[in-house]
This record gives C-alpha cells, sequence and structure tokens, in this order.
C-alpha cells in the first residue's frame, strides 16, 4: 500500500479510529528514536567501557560466587 492510499484510508476512518492511529504512530515513532539513541549512546560509550581499566575493575569479580548476608 503506498503512502497515499494510506492517508485516504485515514481520513476515511472515525474520528476516535484516527486519535487511535495517531497515537500509535507516535508510539511506534518514539520506540524506534529511543533505540536509536540508545545504539548511539552505545557506540559512544563502547571504547570507554572496553578500554579503561577504572571502568572494568570490578569486571575480574564476575567469576566469583556471590552471597547475600541476611
Amino acid at each position: 500500500m503506498q503512502t497515499l492510499q494510506i492517508i485516504q484510508e485515514i481520513q476515511r476512518l472515525p474520528l476516535t479510529k484516527k486519535f487511535y492511529v495517531v497515537e500509535e504512530t507516535i508510539k511506534s515513532i518514539k520506540k524506534e528514536e529511543m533505540s536509536h539513541q540508545m545504539e548511539l549512546a552505545v557506540k559512544e560509550l563502547y571504547n570507554d567501557y572496553a578500554n579503561s581499566k577504572e571502568l572494568t575493575s570490578f569486571t575480574s569479580l564476575d567469576l566469583e560466587h556471590f552471597y547475600e548476608a541476611r
């Protein structure tokens, strides 16, 4: 379906359904944008975490057993 056809179909909907389409579209855009922002953040910080001993010092404890004090 082409964009123009989608718009024409939406225009035929009752007002409540038009609002629903708009709300769901905005949710989808926000989710996609958040995912994109997270990817950018990961790429920017990856080298810092991969190469900084200060940021990764506690990873040496990853394989040790942890016992919660009760």
